[in-house]
């Protein structure tokens, strides 16, 4: 269960205190609000769970061929600064008599996002989801993303990407497999 809209609007005037600034100055005056608003929507992947978000749209088909999904858009934030990671997904899976409606793919994404975590992590979060909502022979997940608390802070380095990957059933036992998923994503590159 996530804080009170004023209680997290207290937190942020605190916070603002803390750093020296004047939380009544004009700039400032609605601030802690804003921010608390923003916070609960960065983070409202808590308060979505895996079945209410597909809501049945798991169809049956014959189609048994890999599916991918690819450049799936992806706004998180780290578990270890609370700063923003942001990136792309990529999604294949092997379906077996189940097929995910393509939306879905983005919602599962989003959910596991916003919370707070890191990349590793939301990578194997969305291969098992995926894997259990669908029952696919495999599930492959990689994830490209620039990370704040290494452009902004620390190290300063503003052209570092991490790249995550999971592969689960087929795509892990077969490199043909995880090679054609790899491949497919690699190749409408610019």
């Amino acid at each position: 269960m996530s804080l009170p809209l004023d209680d997290l609007t207290g937190h942020y005037h605190a916070i603002l205190e803390g750093l020296g600034e004047n939380p009544s100055r004009e700039g400032l005056m609605d601030t802690p609000a804003r921010a608390a608003k923003a916070m609960q929507f960065l983070t409202r992947g808590y308060q979505q769970d895996l079945q209410s978000l597909v809501n049945n749209a798991v169809f049956e088909s014959a189609m048994d061929e890999m599916v991918v999904v690819q450049d799936i858009e992806l706004y998180s934030m780290c578990e270890h600064h609370m700063l923003p990671f942001i990136g792309k997904c990529h999604i294949a899976y092997l379906p077996q008599g189940k097929v995910l409606g393509l939306s879905k793919f983005a919602r599962i994404v989003d959910m596991y996002a916003r919370r707070l975590q890191i990349q590793e992590n939301l990578t194997r979060q969305i291969a098992e989801a995926v894997e259990s909502v669908t029952g696919a022979k495999g599930v492959g997940v990689v994830i490209e993303a620039q990370h704040m608390c290494m452009m902004m802070r620390g190290v300063e380095k503003q052209n570092s990407r991490m790249k995550t990957s999971m592969m689960l059933g087929q795509f892990r036992k077969s490199q043909a497999t995880r090679s054609e998923f790899l491949t497919l994503i690699s190749s409408n590159r610019g």
